[in-house]
């Protein structure tokens, strides 16, 4: 979704400067190679290594091209990024607003898919927060977002805040997920395993220790045999709780 995030000075968008609009520069450009192929593979390398690891040297030896032959295609690295983002937003799939399917199904829907795709994509959140965020498949959602809000029947003042009150929660919350999951991953952990060790290792500090055991009743009742099904019960009442608070908005004088 947009958000008004930029990365360099007098940097605006590679939405807005005419830049994919063309193939690559005229003449010359090496073969096999076009912005799809290019965009696609900084996708599977960023999933695959992160973005901290990415690089455009990196990405040419997985095209096994030379970089400078990249650049026939996008000008700057933060161009491929911000074309990488927008194809992970591609991959969203999102309801028809104007269906008479009830609007809290929908956004039930397009919550989810918002937060699989942080999930599936960790380094999606940073960028978001970067970038402009005004590709075709971003402003595909966004203009979905809306018109699913729009439904509820929330007075027009009231759209953006509802807005903001759901798709930050799920910002936050799939970044978090996300953020958890690489780490056990990169410690060769099973995400129960590192929930444990987690577990155990606060339990050694006094005032975690304090506020685990305050929290004793909690944990139990929130209930789930899994890390997932833990996180999944937190993410279907926190949703359900936003709704109700729609619904309540809607029913104001």
């Amino acid at each position: 979704m947009a958000e008004a995030g930029q990365r360099g000075a007098g940097r605006t968008s590679v939405w807005l400067e005419g830049k994919v609009r063309r193939g690559g520069r005229s003449g010359g450009q090496p073969s096999g190679l076009d912005r799809d192929r290019i965009t696609q593979v900084t996708v599977r390398l960023l999933d695959a290594e992160g973005l901290a690891k990415f690089s455009m040297r990196r990405l040419a030896a997985e095209l096994n091209v030379t970089a400078m032959s990249v650049y026939w295609y996008v000008d700057t690295k933060d161009d491929l990024l911000e074309l990488a983002l927008d194809a992970a937003f591609g991959g969203l799939d999102l309801p028809d607003p104007e269906t008479d399917e009830d609007w809290r199904d929908q956004l039930r829907t397009v919550a989810g898919e918002y937060r699989r795709l942080l999930v599936r994509h960790p380094w999606v959140s940073p960028l978001a927060g970067t970038f402009l965020n005004i590709g075709p498949n971003s402003l595909a959602l966004s203009r979905i977002v809306h018109r699913v809000i729009r439904k509820t029947g929330l007075p027009a003042h009231g759209i953006t805040g509802a807005i903001s009150a759901v798709f930050q929660f799920v910002y936050g919350f799939g970044t978090i997920e996300g953020h958890f999951i690489a780490r056990a991953t990169q410690a060769g952990l099973t995400q129960e395993s590192y929930f444990r060790h987690a577990m155990t290792t606060a339990a050694q500090a006094p005032d975690a220790a304090e506020i685990l055991k305050e929290n004793e009743e909690i944990m139990t009742a929130r209930g789930g045999d899994t890390v997932e099904e833990m996180r999944d019960r937190d993410f279907t009442f926190a949703l359900e709780l936003l709704i109700k608070g729609i619904e309540a908005m809607v029913e104001r004088p």
